[in-house]
């Protein structure tokens, strides 16, 4: 897939090409990266940036066990190799080997009004889950009170800052007030969210539903 219109900006690719996001922006960012060649390349730039500026550093002194600790940390890491997407089938290659399958392995939990949502990775640094709205539905309007990302994987939707479908990334902010439509085209809409801090809904009945769904 060569045609996204709505990519990741520089700060966060390369924030994940150094490691320095919670692991539910990098599901989100890798996923995005296996969907689109021009992102792709644009990592490996970073990449190799990266790889420049450690060969120009002076050498500092290190622990005698630091070797040890390396090859455990990276026993421990995920996975982080993006390839491109498979053909078939809605969930590029990263979602698929995090679920064992496509859409039909997901647990999906209703969140009311029609929508649903599987949460896949939740720590104390972020939430990453997917959300399937039903083609035509519009989420409730709200705010943010951290950073969240939405990727498109089947489908689309519109929002005040433009119209999302596959293989497009919107980043959303505290700046970003919002009330996403899904195109009433046929077709639902999926998408791979990962936030860093609870939604700020402005009407009550979605305040209230809140600690339940975990949005």
């Amino acid at each position: 897939m060569t045609d996204v219109q709505h990519q990741i900006p520089d700060d966060l690719l390369m924030g994940y090409a150094t490691g320095a996001l919670p692991q539910a922006f990098d599901l989100v960012i890798a996923t995005h990266v296996s969907m689109s060649d021009d992102v792709r390349s644009r990592l490996a730039g970073f990449e190799a940036l990266g790889g420049a500026v450690l060969e120009d550093l002076e050498e500092a002194e290190i622990a005698p066990d630091s070797l040890e600790q390396t090859l455990a940390r990276i026993g421990e890491d995920t996975d982080r190799t993006v390839t491109a997407q498979p053909k078939a089938g809605v969930f590029p290659g990263p979602l698929r080997a995090l679920l064992g399958g496509d859409t039909d392995s997901v647990k999906w939990r209703s969140v009311g009004l029609g929508a649903r949502q599987a949460v896949l990775h939740a720590d104390k640094e972020g939430t990453a889950r997917l959300l399937y709205i039903p083609a035509g539905q519009a989420m409730p309007e709200h705010s943010h009170g951290g950073m969240e990302l939405t990727l498109v994987l089947q489908g689309g939707y519109s929002a005040d800052d433009g119209h999302f479908v596959r293989g497009d990334l919107e980043v959303a902010d505290n700046d970003t007030h919002h009330t996403p439509i899904a195109d009433d085209d046929g077709e639902d809409c999926i998408c791979l969210v990962a936030t860093d801090a609870r939604l700020k809904f402005q009407k009550l009945l979605p305040r209230i539903a809140q600690p339940f769904i975990g949005i």
